[in-house]
């Protein structure tokens, strides 16, 4: 018996969310998904009992797309989910473990095997948080309790071991109940809270109110005109007044919305009924921007394991201030978030604040060309992983397309003629779609964004915004009596 004969059916008794045994009315759909959404707000609003406010949240710059709120019970957010999925595609396309994911059963194993591993990182990414004192248990309520630290920690653990698991179960709601998928509807809630408390927040830091609005109504009140029209003046509005973030944010929307539309058609007909004709779109995006959430998570494991070990003392990867790298190898493989992360007398400033030396100007440059390295190259690995992992390359489709009983008109029924047609254009789209979606996020990211959502942040909420208002629009048309879709064109 092989490891795979044991794991199978271990894998099939895990815990999962039932599939529907009919239809789920667009209504029904949305009212899931609405509920969903709730209570992940009210998730991320339960701070974890036991906590001590001198905590450290490892994952501070990667909180906008790990859709976690720090201290709370989704404290990991997606992270586990996104990390399982990371260390599957990899193994898979490796060719460490055998799998052809067009085969059912192939599938079905797949699929326990990354619940499984969800599990796994919850505890792999909560326990050295926990045992290298990031997550501190408060030692106040230990006292009144009556109870040693160990008790509050692993009481931290459990709270946190339950919150990753309800993320992972409100994913599947979604994905079967509901519209579009839950990572997608988690990051879209946590960006969104970031880009509107950007706007509107009157809280000072360093000297300035953090929204756009009551930022400019401060600098209006209290800054001289003169200086605001010197050379000084306009970089400071540019980046602390927030215009570029401003600017970067609405064009980052438009490219996106832009991107999103583009797409090669190919023509379909039906081989038995004569007239029926379709389309199969080919999105220049054809992988979406997900492989770029598997890009900075696995940014965001490396940069751990820098932390745990500086924590410890030991800095031949870098020392750190925080979650923030100060120099090292570490501090050449952190992603870029803003201005103050290339531009030197930003970085000085930055670096300033906690009392560290400030990196030459070659070692900025070298940065930015790492962290370019990392998101326009590992867009296009991890796109081309996507696709083949979740059934979207050539021969998967082609098989689809056959089934479904069409052809493309010109070629011989067959699906080795459908793959031949479809490997002309989904590989080649997915290198360029993969890169391109890279390239926009590393300039999203020199520029910044609102709420300092972070460019990767800003790009996901984009693209899942318009692909959920892609589903709505086709939940809704499917829906329709014929009649009337024809009418629209369907």
């Amino acid at each position: 018996m092989t490891l795979r004969d044991t794991l199978e059916p271990f894998f099939s008794k895990l815990p999962a969310v039932a599939s529907p045994e009919k239809h789920v009315h667009f209504k029904d759909k949305l009212w899931w998904t609405l509920g969903v959404l709730l209570l992940y707000f009210a998730l991320a609003n339960v701070p974890l009992f036991g906590m001590s406010q001198d905590s450290i949240d490892l994952f501070e710059s990667y909180r906008a797309f790990f859709a976690g709120a720090s201290g709370t019970l989704v404290l990991l957010g997606i992270g586990p989910i996104v990390t399982a999925s990371i260390v599957l595609q990899l193994l898979v396309g490796a060719d460490i473990i055998k799998m052809d994911l067009s085969d059912p059963r192939d599938q079905a194993f797949f699929q326990g095997a990354q619940k499984f591993l969800v599990f796994v990182m919850i505890i792999l990414e909560a326990l050295p948080q926990l045992l290298g004192g990031y997550i501190q248990p408060d030692p106040v309520l230990a006292s009144q309790l009556g109870v040693g630290l160990g008790v509050i920690t692993m009481l931290l653990l459990v709270q946190i071991f339950i919150g990753g698991v309800l993320v992972l179960f409100m994913d599947e709601v979604v994905s079967k109940w509901g519209i579009g998928s839950g990572v997608g509807l988690f990051i879209v809630a946590g960006i969104s809270q970031q880009i509107v408390t950007g706007i509107v927040n009157w809280e000072m830091q360093n000297g300035l109110p953090v929204g756009l609005i009551p930022k400019w109504i401060y600098i209006a009140q209290n800054t001289d005109a003169d200086y605001l029209l010197s050379g000084e003046g306009l970089l400071f509005m540019l980046v602390s007044g927030g215009i570029l973030a401003l600017l970067s944010t609405i064009a980052i929307f438009l490219i996106v919305v832009y991107v999103e539309s583009t797409r090669i058609e190919i023509p379909l007909a039906h081989s038995a009924v004569r007239g029926a004709r379709g389309r199969f779109p080919v999105k220049l995006i054809y992988a979406s921007v997900l492989p770029m959430i598997l890009v900075r998570a696995l940014q965001a494991n490396i940069q751990m394991i820098g932390i745990i070990l500086s924590g410890r003392g030991i800095n031949f990867l870098g020392e750190f201030s925080g979650s923030t790298p100060l120099n090292g190898f570490m501090y050449y493989l952190s992603p870029i978030n803003s201005p103050y992360d290339w531009i030197p007398s930003l970085v000085q400033q930055s670096f300033a604040s906690f009392g560290a030396t400030a990196p030459a100007t070659w070692q900025i440059i070298l940065h930015v060309l790492i962290d370019a390295t990392f998101l326009i190259g590992g867009g296009i690995i991890f796109a081309l992983f996507w696709i083949e992992t979740t059934g979207m390359g050539a021969k998967p489709t082609a098989q689809k397309i056959f089934n479904s009983g069409m052809q493309i008109p010109g070629f011989r029924r067959n699906i080795n003629s459908i793959e031949k047609v479809m490997q002309r254009y989904i590989p080649k789209v997915t290198v360029i779609g993969g890169a391109f979606i890279g390239l926009l996020t590393l300039v999203a990211s020199l520029l910044g964004t609102l709420g300092s959502a972070g460019g990767t942040g800003l790009l996901l909420t984009v693209s899942i915004v318009y692909r959920l208002y892609e589903d709505i629009a086709s939940e809704q048309m499917m829906e329709m009596h014929p009649m009337i879709r024809s009418f629209f064109g369907e």
